[in-house]
């Protein structure tokens, strides 16, 4: 990475050995000091946490008339699924404290040009790792199941509703009442129809009260289709980890090009193989393996690498070795003035 200019190390760079893993040995126990307590928090609220990563599998299911409960079948099931949930919220959230920590650590033996590179390495990956995950949840997510789900379901049975008259001249049949609201008293034994498909049912709880049960009313399969809480968890966790490694392809982009290694001119010419490469990432770093969820991955890959184009051309290595990013940015929005 060649700048023309080497300035001075900070200070930093004099120090002992015995003074050097004191440092790294704080450092680590700074790293640490916040992922802790924001893991008994996670923990705290998995639930919320867990209902929140769930959305797009119940989404899914309702659009097409399917049980919307995910299945727990072992005791510790829940509590295993919180923890985990626990310990990747603390390393998510705090990702930026330990990278900060890691940053402290290294910044006194890097020169004066060289701290500007990671200053602008830092702050882009955070970016870009936040941007996959919403990515992720909001748009990809919700497409992919709604068309793995669509696979093991079946159309629902349509047939015309009965008029005025063929419903009085229809034997008689017992009929359920569609309420949009629970009754504020009902009694036990009442039931009614709700207008998302179930069947709900007062029952005396043995205390003089009534608790309203419910079951989801589906559309008859030769599939069963229903999510194991583990499971869906650990193929979102997945998805999500390999979203936020493939999101990083700009700085890669980036990185090659202040080495030498790729030019603007060298990485236009490229775009047929990073079109192969964004399809393979895809089909690595993608837990279910189906071409629809491949697919989906696959573009916003490729709209990554061509991000990384653009942003060596505003980022080359001179100019971030002298600071001058942002305002050479700010001078190409006002038109080169």
């Amino acid at each position: 990475m060649d700048t023309g200019h080497q300035g001075d190390r900070s200070e930093g760079a004099v120090m002992t050995l015995g003074d050097h893993l004191d440092e790294l040995r704080r450092r680590m126990i700074w790293a640490v000091a916040l992922p802790l307590p924001v893991a008994v928090m996670a923990f705290a609220w998995a639930e919320p946490i867990r209902t929140f990563l769930c959305q797009p599998a119940v989404h899914a299911l309702e659009a097409h008339n399917l049980p919307t409960q995910l299945q727990v079948l072992s005791p510790i099931e829940t509590l295993g699924t919180d923890l985990k949930i626990a310990l990747v919220t603390a390393l998510v959230l705090g990702a930026p404290w330990i990278l900060l920590q890691v940053w402290k650590f290294v910044e006194p033996g890097l020169y004066a040009h060289e701290r500007r590179f990671v200053r602008l390495l830092l702050p882009m990956s955070a970016a870009l790792t936040v941007s996959g995950l919403a990515l992720l949840h909001f748009l990809l997510m919700p497409m992919m199941l709604e068309v793995l789900v669509s696979f093991g379901s079946e159309p629902p049975q349509r047939m015309e509703s009965a008029s005025t008259a063929q419903v009085a001249a229809a034997p008689a049949v017992p009929t359920l009442p569609v309420l949009h609201e629970a009754p504020a008293h009902p009694a036990p034994g009442q039931a009614w129809l709700t207008p998302d498909h179930r069947l709900a049912v007062a029952v005396p709880d043995g205390e003089g009260m009534v608790q309203v049960l419910s079951v989801p009313l589906v559309q008859g399969s030769r599939l069963a289709q229903q999510f194991r809480l583990s499971e869906y968890l650990d193929f979102t966790l997945d998805f999500a980890l390999g979203t936020a490694i493939a999101f990083q392809t700009p700085l890669i982009v980036l990185l090659l090009g202040w080495l030498g290694v790729l030019t603007p001119q060298a990485l236009g010419q490229f775009r047929r193989y990073a079109i192969f490469l964004s399809v393979l990432v895809s089909a690595i770093v993608t837990p279910s393996g189906d071409p629809f969820s491949l697919a989906l991955l696959a573009v916003p890959i490729y709209g990554l690498y061509e991000l990384g184009i653009l942003l060596l051309r505003a980022a080359p290595p001179a100019v971030v070795a002298r600071g001058e990013v942002f305002s050479r940015i700010v001078r190409a929005a006002r038109g080169g003035t």
